[in-house]
């Protein structure tokens, strides 16, 4: 369709007017019609607003500033070994989530409890930052409530991931796909990319110590992540159990349609308005064994997540202990990858509609493995700091634009329509798994290897990241 070619900067809202034309099915919003071109322009608007609002949340819970939090208090490595393995490892629930959110009747109220609560807990660790700073805690105290609220909080955010990422594919057009979430990922970069050295500077700067300014940063990205939560009320809403009673349906339908018809009408949901239940558990074990393709992307996922985490989570590490780097570099050197990361979203977003999102993976896969490598000359001299440092993480910013939109773009892809959440929370199972595999024998490798450990680290990631990408070469376009 015309539509296609469209450049990014024309409104996103005309392409959607394009796509959506008469005599072309799009998802239904109620028992009784369909989405509209309307609904579904509100329905990207809010889902944008709330990866906007999302990321100052994100920002503040996680990453260089709650490491450095833990850094003041005196952590040690096996606490920011937990702090890395604990996203990781609650992916093991999803399934459980997908499973529960695929017996409602809406997405947007599965997702309100979930990540609504999940956000709604950090203002317990925004109290106790309060009690430490009356001395009302000890470190090791403040320590400790931190790891729970992040366990917690994860937990909580992993029920409900495969629903949200379900509910999103949903709504969103196939042929918009790579050129909308490569827009959403660029309005969440740049949220990043201007909040992250604005908090480091008030933490740094704050008149009453910096543990006193985290607690005034998360306090803020709180209130933010509830106001994102809020926006996903202008969503058009999904019922689960519609959308896999259709599901069927809508692959005999597709059969003869025309091809552009096929690729809009693959997401369609809510035909009906009597729900039945939408999980039949053998015929959905049957389906993933049969679904080879799906198998061979679950070996891949797995593999290059176990490898990436091997090394990707001490990279902070190094350049806080090992070069002793001040705070204020690291987040200047984050803000440069997240603005790179922007950038690039708009580029790979664009070739992946053209050409695909696995040949995408092979190239910048391959790219990714040799970034270990880089880091082995890197000192603590004013060429690194100036130069170096700054080119390197530009470079990694760019890369991980393309394995972050095309990961999540191929999974929809393999994905089949009925029980989809089920297949997305799968995979973010096994992905956490062995994500959190990889950092426990990262983190052992480097205590056990002595000063060098972490080079020698680095270096060995990058072999392995290399062969993970091997199982890629079988995986075929599902739909």
């Amino acid at each position: 369709m015309d539509s296609i070619d469209i450049e990014i900067a024309t409104p996103l809202s005309l392409e959607i007017a394009e796509i959506a034309s008469p005599g072309i099915l799009v998802p239904t919003a109620t028992p009784k019609g369909r989405f509209s071109k309307d609904s579904i322009r509100t329905s990207l608007k809010a889902s944008t607003l709330n990866g906007v609002f999302g990321a100052v949340f994100t920002i503040s819970t996680g990453g260089i500033l709650l490491g450095k939090f833990l850094v003041e208090l005196d952590a040690s490595p096996v606490v920011f070994g937990m702090l890395s393995s604990i996203p990781m490892l609650v992916n093991l629930i999803q399934p459980l989530g997908a499973y529960l959110s695929e017996r409602t009747t809406s997405r947007f109220q599965y997702s309100l409890y979930t990540h609504g609560i999940s956000r709604l807990l950090w203002l317990i660790l925004v109290i106790g930052i309060a009690f430490f700073s009356w001395e009302g805690l000890n470190s090791q105290q403040l320590i400790g409530l931190t790891l729970i609220i992040v366990l917690f909080s994860h937990l909580l955010e992993a029920l409900g991931t495969a629903s949200w990422f379900s509910w999103i594919a949903t709504i969103v057009p196939r042929q918009l796909r790579g050129k909308y979430f490569g827009f959403r990922s660029s309005a969440t970069n740049l949220t990043e990319l201007i909040s992250l050295p604005l908090a480091g500077l008030a933490i740094s700067t704050w008149y009453g110590g910096s543990q006193q300014g985290y607690g005034i940063v998360l306090l803020i990205g709180v209130l933010f992540g509830v106001v994102g939560i809020g926006f996903q009320y202008f969503k058009v809403d999904v019922n689960p159990r519609s959308q896999n009673n259709d599901s069927d349906t809508l692959t005999s339908t597709n059969n003869i349609q025309s091809d552009s018809q096929s690729n809009i009408s693959d997401g369609i949901s809510q035909l009906v308005s009597t729900p039945k239940l939408p999980i039949l558990q053998n015929e959905l074990v049957s389906s993933i064994l049969q679904n080879a393709n799906f198998q061979m992307f679950l070996f891949y996922y797995s593999m290059w997540t176990l490898c990436v985490n091997l090394s990707a989570p001490f990279f902070n590490l190094y350049m806080l202990d090992n070069l002793a780097l001040d705070v204020t570099w690291v987040t200047v050197y984050n803000s440069l990858r997240s603005g790179a990361h922007l950038v690039m979203l708009m580029f790979w977003g664009r070739l992946a509609d053209k050409i695909g999102n696995r040949s995408i993976l092979i190239v910048s896969g391959i790219l990714i493995a040799i970034i270990p490598c880089l880091w082995l000359g890197v000192g603590a001299t004013p060429l690194d700091i100036w130069l170096w440092l700054p080119l390197l993480h530009l470079f990694i910013g760019a890369n991980w634009a393309a394995i972050d939109l095309c990961s999540n773009n191929i999974q929809i892809d393999i994905a089949p329509i009925k029980n989809q959440s089920i297949y997305f929370a799968i995979a973010a199972a096994v992905a956490g798994a062995s994500g959190a595999i990889g950092t426990t024998i990262g983190g052992f490798f480097a205590e056990s290897a002595g000063s060098f450990g972490l080079l020698d680290l680095f270096a060995l990631s990058s072999l392995f990241r290399l062969l993970s990408l091997i199982p890629l070469i079988f995986i075929k376009k599902s739909r």
